[in-house]
This record gives structure tokens, C-alpha cells and sequence, in this order.
């Protein structure tokens, strides 16, 4: 009876709205007409050693490298004489093919990947000037998962604007991200408010949406809807709390090539990483290696690990399929790859902070676990049919032929979860696949691995690169020589600045790919941090978020200068050499490395034969600064004390929606009330 109460709400909402988008088309459309699968087929499969790209992506990478990026190099190092080259040496094919890295971290995460993309932006004239703006411009890849999935999410349904913009807005076509409002209670934290009651009404109607349609939606989905109120656009502050529109529901990721940037080639291409529990394990602790690691991009989604290898068409994501026949012509669906739902799927860690086994949320009485998990199993009951902390996704290589060692092979069903969930917080492993053949890749990491001070401490990299050793050989290239473990990135001091990783290959073609590292770090002239915050913490002020952007900027303009407290005026230039340094290999006979870029690199590369000090990077204040101590709401320093307290103030929330619908349902008497919402 409550369910057909959900359906009549739902009814009324899509009249209402239909004229203007409605939070409700964040719901799939099923029983679609199918391709015929022996002219198209939906699933793409091939081995390790045959492997191809997407014909589309193929073609688009390739138009971009040929009639874009050549101007691009031109427009950023010029003719190559203030880094000891001359350009008009690299002709057009020779051009490195670079790929950037977008870590996980929750909004720390995405704000600091627009702090480091602003500086390499070469759009911003201040980068342009310090050297590094136009690294963007001659990227053919970016590549994000979790935080970094939802600054792709919005550079790309937003059509790439200028970065500050993105995030602060610029008063009028721009609202910007608006982080000062509560990812999870934006009317303050008494959740029953009457515009807390609102907003959590018009997250609930867009996932029931989806759930009517028969697709199975868990507390991913609600995620998905809170994440899309701040990185997709058609919100506003004025908005926030109605349904005038769509709020960012219904903007597909297969609709990437349709922006006008794209249809210009100025674009890289966009791949965003999850991870997945093998279905049946109910895990709820870190994935081993071995589990199945998924990409997703405009054009298809699946996995490029030797155990799968397989893709499936992106505009078809969402339709069961065996063996990778849908079950009759008129059984697909489409729409199901929200961008929102793609953002959440990426950041969809509530498997390892909710224990279904035992009924307990970490850190908890067992008289508030019960409390809440009897109120959640019955919103669930409305909201999911089967598993509940997990991204639930149709299984289109359920049965598919020669797949046998494919962990999910006989599952109709995915659950797929945070991209990081396997410890690897750069989703490096996507550049690092051999069809793609690139030659530079650059992480942005905004890692917190460091207990207490929320740095990154190499683990990302280190991690990706044993996967590739252990179980990617075949199907990726080697990463290059790196510090042997946490403990000596740290010793090094590599993890406090710009790090250069692969800068002394022996063989011809390099053996890998050249690594540029931009770690997330205490200010380089001494100041104290304020871009340490915890990866859960969900809120920041207006003041917060421009003081984090300038201090990430400042850095990665910045570079270092041994036994200082100083920037480098030299390393937008330095930036370059590495930048442009696999090019040289392409000629006949390989051109000598410039004077420059060798001094270059004896200050920003690693050298495992003459390994550098922490002791070289004085000063550097680890310790979080808070700029506003009394800015903060207290549901967000509740937040920003982990996990626990995440998962505790989410579901809380999660219950109030399911009583808050109870509540419409009994209220339709008045209609116009409804129609508030």
C-alpha cells in the first residue's frame, strides 16, 4: 500500500514538471528496442594481446593528436628554444600522447584536482605565464575516480569552463559547486526542517523513479542524487530546495560527445574508474588485487583486465544480457548512465563502512545500530531489491564465451563500488593499458594515507604498480621504477613536491611510460595547510575553498627549489621537458635530451642511484589549519571525524526521507504543499 502511495506522489511529480525536467529523469527507460546484435553487436570482446580501442574513441583520440594538439604545443612551449628544442623537430604524429589522473578523496579530492588543473590550464594567463597552463590543452586522456570522478562529472557536463568558474561560479551562468551548503542536511542539521524535508523528498522521488522501473537501486542512488545537487548543473542557491528543475537528473554520460567542445576535438577523453565486489562475498573490507577493475566512458564501460576483457556499449548500460544477447528486441534500457549515478558509482563506499552481517555501524551502541538498521530495512524495502551497500548494475557479461576466469561470469547482477576500494586512489591503471599507448601520464593525487595529517604517502602509486606486476602484464604497460615502499617516499621527501618517475629509460622505445606526480602537500613557502581535510568531510565555507584553491595553485605553479621556502621560476619550463621528453626517442637517431631539461631532471626526478632527502624541503608545516574553526555547522565537524561519523549522518538522513515520504503520502490532500517539494 505504501509503495502504490510512492506512485501516485510520483505521478503528480511528472505531470507537474514535465514541461521544465523533473528530478524523476534520473529513471531509466526499460523495454527499449534493442540493435540488431549480429550487425552491432552491444558487447565488445577481445583478449590481452589483440586488444582495440572503441572505433569512436580510436577516431577521436587520433583526429585530436593530429589537428588539435599540434597548435596546442605551439601555443604552450612555443617554438621549444626556452627548453632547448626546437619544436619544428616533433612533427605531428610524434607528439607525446599524455593522460591525466584524477584521485579519489571526496570534495578534498575534487578541489584540489581544479586547484592542479587550473595551474595547467593553459586558458588561465597566470599559468600560462608561470609555464605550466597548456598541459591540459595537449592531454589526450583524463581519467578520475571517486572525488576525482565528480571534477570530471562537472568539467564535462558543463562543457569544460574556465576552473575557478566551475567551482566558485562567476555571478551568473555559474553557481559554482557550492560546498558551503551540507552535502547532507543543507538546511542546517535539524533534519525535520521544512526545507530539509524538501530536498529529501526530491532525492527520494528520483530514486524511486528509477526503482518502479524494475532496475534495483540501493544507497548508491541516493548518493548519486545528493552528489548531482552540487557538481551537475541547474542548481542554484535559489533552486535548492525546489523541483524547477531537473537538477541535474538525466544528464547521460553516452551524451559527452554531443557538447560543442567535444564536436571541436578540444577535449580529452573522458574514462572514469570502479572498483567491484565479487558478487556473493559481501565483503565489507578492502577488495584484494584480483578483483575486477571497471572503467566507464562515453562510449562503453567493462574492463580491460585479463580476466574479462570486455566492453559494453555505454548507451546500452543497464540491459541484461547473456552471452551478450539481450533477452528479446525490445528488452533494453537507456538513460541508465546518469552522470550523477556514474559520480556515485565511483564513490560508493558504503560496503566497507555498513556491516549487514552483525546489524552495526562502527564506532555505535548496539542499541542505535538496531535503532537505525530497523528504520533503513524499511526504507530499503521501498527503495532496492537486493543488495543494498553497493552500485547495483546489470551484468552484460553474464555467460559471455571464453570468459571463464571472469569473477562475476555466472552473476545476472554487478556490485560495483568506489573506484579506490582496492587501495589504488589514482586510477592510473587506465593509462597505463597498452591499447592506449600513452607516453606520459600525470597523477593528481589528493591521497590521504598519512594517519593524522591526511597526506598522500606514494601508496597509490606503488600499489598500481605491483597490480600491473602481479596480474597486468599482458594487458598494460609497466610502470616506471619507483620507491620501494611508503616509508622511503616519505624518507625522500618525494611525497612534499612535484615528482618526475621514469626519466631514465634504457631501451627504445621506453620500456614506460613517463610519471609525473603532483602529491597533494603542505605549502611549499611555510604557510600553514588548510587542504589536509579528511576525506569525508562534506562542507566548506566560501572563504575555505578559495583559500584551498590558491594554496593547491600556488604549489603547482611552484615546483621547489632544494633548502628553500621559494617557488621555482623555472619549473613551468621543467614541467614542459618532461612533458615533451618521450618525443625525443621518436626521432631517427634520438634526439639528445636539452642542457636544460638535464637540469631539470636532476632536480624533479627520481634517481633510485642518487635518492633525494625530506631534509631538502624545510619548513613545511604538516598539521591542518582550520581558516574557519567557527564557520563550520556542527553536523560537519560531526563529519569530518571519519568514517563512522559519515555513515551514521547519512543514514540518519536516509531514515528521514523514509519518513518523510510516509509523511507525503498521507498529506496528498494537499496538493500544492506536495508540489513544494
Amino acid at each position: 500500500m505504501l509503495l502504490s502511495c510512492y506512485l501516485s506522489t510520483l505521478a503528480l511529480a511528472l505531470l507537474a514538471y514535465a514541461n521544465n525536467g523533473s528530478v524523476t529523469d534520473y529513471a531509466p527507460l526499460v523495454n527499449q528496442p534493442c540493435p540488431d546484435v549480429t550487425i552491432n553487436p552491444l558487447v565488445r570482446s577481445f583478449t590481452p594481446v589483440n586488444q582495440s580501442l572503441h572505433p569512436r574513441e580510436e577516431d577521436y583520440v587520433n583526429t585530436r593528436l593530429t589537428t588539435v594538439i599540434p597548435n596546442e604545443w605551439q601555443n604552450w612551449v612555443g617554438d621549444g628554444s626556452a627548453i632547448g628544442y626546437n619544436l619544428s623537430e616533433f612533427k605531428t604524429t610524434l607528439f607525446p600522447r599524455i593522460g591525466l589522473a584524477f584521485s579519489g578523496g571526496g570534495a578534498r579530492a575534487a578541489q584540489y584536482g581544479a586547484g592542479v588543473l587550473s595551474a595547467l590550464d593553459g586558458r588561465n594567463q597566470t599559468s600560462k605565464a608561470a609555464g605550466t597552463g597548456g598541459l591540459l590543452q595537449v592531454s589526450l586522456y583524463t581519467a578520475g575516480l571517486s572525488g576525482g570522478s565528480w571534477l570530471l562529472g562537472s568539467l564535462y557536463m558543463n562543457d569544460f569552463p574556465p576552473i575557478r568558474e566551475l567551482v566558485q561560479g562567476n555571478g551568473h551562468s555559474f553557481t559554482g559547486w557550492l560546498l558551503d551548503i551540507a552535502f547532507f542536511t543543507p538546511d542546517g542539521v535539524n533534519l525535520l526542517s521544512k526545507l530539509n524535508q524538501y530536498w529529501y523528498g526530491s532525492i527520494l522521488w528520483s530514486v524511486v523513479a528509477k526503482g518502479i522501473t524494475g532496475i534495483d537501486t540501493s544507497v548508491t542512488d541516493l548518493w548519486s542524487r545528493v552528489i548531482s545537487y552540487h557538481f551537475l548543473n541547474q542548481t542554484t542557491r535559489d533552486n535548492f530546495f525546489t523541483n524547477n528543475s531537473a537538477h541535474g537528473a538525466g544528464q547521460l554520460w553516452s551524451a559527452v560527445p554531443l557538447l560543442p567542445s567535444w564536436q571541436r576535438y578540444q577535449l580529452p577523453f573522458p574514462i572514469i574508474q570502479a572498483n567491484s565486489r565479487p558478487v556473493g562475498s559481501n565483503l565489507t573490507t578492502a577488495l584484494s588485487p584480483t578483483s575486477a577493475v571497471y572503467e566507464i566512458t562515453p562510449m562503453e564501460w567493462g574492463s580491460w583486465d585479463p580476466q574479462l576483457s570486455a566492453m559494453m556499449n555505454m548507451s546500452y548500460a543497464g540491459t541484461h544480457l547473456t552471452n551478450g544477447r539481450p533477452d528479446n528486441d525490445t528488452a533494453c534500457v537507456t538513460g541508465f548512465d546518469d552522470t550523477g549515478f556514474m559520480m556515485g558509482t565511483s564513490a560508493s563506499l558504503f560496503n566497507q563502512l555498513i556491516d549487514r552481517v552483525h546489524n552495526t555501524v562502527q564506532g555505535t551502541s548496539s542499541s542505535v545500530s538496531k535503532a537505525i538498521f530497523s528504520l533503513l530495512d524499511r526504507q530499503l524495502s521501498v527503495l532496492r531489491t537486493r543488495a543494498d551497500d553497493v552500485a547495483n548494475w546489470p551484468n552484460p557479461f553474464y555467460n559471455l564465451t571464453g570468459k571463464a576466469n571472469f569473477q562475476d561470469l555466472h552473476s545476472e547482477w554487478l556490485e560495483l563500488i568506489d573506484g579506490s576500494s582496492n587501495q589504488e586512489n589514482l586510477p592510473l591503471g587506465q593509462l597505463f593499458v597498452k591499447a592506449r599507448n600513452l607516453d606520459v601520464v600525470v597523477g593528481i593525487d589528493s591521497s590521504a594515507q598519512i594517519p593524522t595529517t591526511n597526506w598522500p604517502n606514494g601508496s597509490a602509486l606503488f600499489l598500481n604498480a605491483a597490480r600491473i606486476t602481479d596480474l597486468l602484464q599482458s594487458s598494460h604497460q609497466v610502470s616506471p621504477p619507483l620507491p620501494g615502499s611508503d616509508a622511503q617516499f616519505i624518507s625522500m621527501g618525494v611525497n612534499l613536491r612535484p615528482t618526475f618517475f621514469g626519466c631514465f629509460p634504457t631501451q627504445n622505445p621506453p620500456e614506460y611510460p613517463m610519471l609525473i606526480w603532483f602529491p597533494s602537500s603542505p605549502p611549499l613557502n611555510g604557510d600553514k595547510p588548510v587542504i589536509n581535510t579528511p576525506t569525508l568531510r562534506l562542507e566548506f565555507s566560501k572563504a575555505h575553498t578559495q583559500l584551498f584553491l590558491d594554496q593547491v595553485y600556488a604549489n603547482a605553479i611552484g615546483g621547489f627549489v632544494p633548502n628553500t621556502n621559494i617557488p621555482d621560476p623555472n619549473f613551468g619550463r621543467c614541467l614542459q621537458c618532461a612533458a615533451i621528453d618521450r618525443a625525443r626517442y621518436r626521432i631517427n637517431p634520438p634526439l639528445a635530451r636539452s642542457d636544460f631539461c638535464t637540469q631539470c631532471f636532476t632536480q624533479y626526478c627520481f634517481d633510485p642511484n642518487n635518492p633525494s632527502s625530506s631534509s631538502e624541503l624545510p619548513g613545511r608545516v604538516l598539521a591542518f589549519e582550520n581558516p574557519d574553526p567557527q564557520g563550520l555547522s556542527a553536523l560537519s565537524s560531526f563529519l569530518s571525524r571519519g568514517k563512522v561519523g559519515l555513515i551514521v549522518g547519512f543514514l540518519f538522513a536516509a531514515l528521514v526521507i523514509a519518513a518523510i515520504c510516509t509523511f507525503l503520502c498521507v498529506f496528498l490532500s494537499s496538493p500544492l504543499k506536495y508540489l513544494n517539494f
